[in-house]
């Protein structure tokens, strides 16, 4: 079975306090759901038409895992309290 990823950019962030409410949350639902962190923060370098824009990367073991996660009660109450305060860009990426 293929690792599956999260890939999340942020486009805007428009209430920093809304955001660090929404990681004091989002970050132990998805280590609960098995995800695991691998890059987080703004890019190194950007090519082509690519944007300075925060970037987060999470892997899991399983397409299922991710969705599952992403849909859980405790991921939905991290996502409520970032409310208005974030655009984002969440996908989620079977790997090789």
């Amino acid at each position: 079975m293929a690792k599956t990823y999260w890939v999340s950019t942020y486009r805007s962030i428009t209430d920093p306090d809304k955001l660090a409410a929404y990681a004091k949350l989002a970050g132990p639902a998805i280590n609960a759901g098995g995800g695991r962190f691998l890059a987080r923060g703004m890019p190194a370098q950007v090519y082509e038409s690519g944007m300075m824009q925060r970037t987060v990367v999470v892997e899991f073991d399983s397409v299922e895992q991710a969705t599952t996660t992403h849909d859980s009660a405790a991921y939905q109450a991290a996502l409520a309290a970032l409310d208005g305060g974030a655009e984002r860009d969440l996908r989620i990426v079977e790997g090789l």
